[in-house]
């Protein structure tokens, strides 16, 4: 399973850095958003399954921002404030935020408090939603639930079946964004033990999604990058 990724919004460099040094030690991703006049954009892009946001920010406040991220976005807000009156908690969840962190807090309870959320939001205590495993790269579509895809801005309204694995790679090279993955990455995410895997079985089953991906009018989507391994350029099509 990929690692949660988690989306930082401190102005205070200092505490962001030590948050960001906490979470990936428990092995999440995490992403600092450094332009705090757009705060809503940057978290969208960043597509993260949690977001962490500071109250006292500059240009607007958390509560401003939570509510700008609320028209698009149900992903978990958990409020970072050394404000501990009950107004601003009252505020922070109005506002949409799902938790409140009073600073300064202690990295466990912090941890608890995020794993609880994550499962409920996405683990063993999460609600079944329609298109919750949908995850879209310029336009391509991957349903890695039903392993399909579709793109219909080049092939209408054609849905195209794939395998467990076929959607695995297609999954783990929308996520990277148009970075690079590499071979090794891909063996490991796909396959428990690599030891056993031939290097082969990767070339083969990239083949495959790259004539899936023809059928969609995207047939030089999935770009080799040589001695690296391979990244996802859909914007164009055929």
């Amino acid at each position: 399973m990929e690692p949660y990724k988690i989306c930082i919004v401190e102005d205070d460099q200092k505490l962001a850095d030590l948050l960001q040094t906490q979470l990936e030690r428990f092995g999440f991703e995490v992403s600092l958003i450094a332009r705090l006049e757009s705060i809503d954009a940057e978290v969208l892009a960043c597509k993260p399954h949690l977001v962490l946001l500071d109250i006292n920010l500059p240009y607007y406040d958390g509560f401003y921002w939570c509510r700008r991220i609320r028209q698009q976005s149900k992903v978990p807000i958990v409020f970072l404030s050394a404000r501990s009156g009950e107004m601003d908690m009252v505020l922070a969840l109005e506002s949409g935020g799902d938790d409140y962190l009073t600073k300064p807090f202690h990295p466990e309870v912090m941890m608890a408090k995020l794993r609880a959320l994550l499962r409920r939001t996405y683990g063993e205590y999460a609600e079944p939603a329609a298109g919750d495993e949908e995850t879209e790269f310029q336009g391509l579509i991957l349903d890695a639930h039903r392993h399909t895809i579709r793109c219909p801005r080049t092939s209408g309204d054609t849905v195209l079946s794939l395998s467990g694995t076929e959607a695995g790679l297609l999954k783990k090279l929308i996520r990277a964004e148009g970075k690079v993955v590499s071979r090794e990455d891909l063996l490991s995410a796909l396959w428990d033990d690599t030891q056993f895997v031939d290097d082969n079985t990767l070339t083969v089953n990239v083949a495959r999604v790259r004539r899936k991906l023809e059928e969609l009018g995207l047939p030089t989507a999935i770009v080799t990058v040589r001695g690296q391994g391979y990244r996802l350029e859909v914007e164009g099509g055929a």
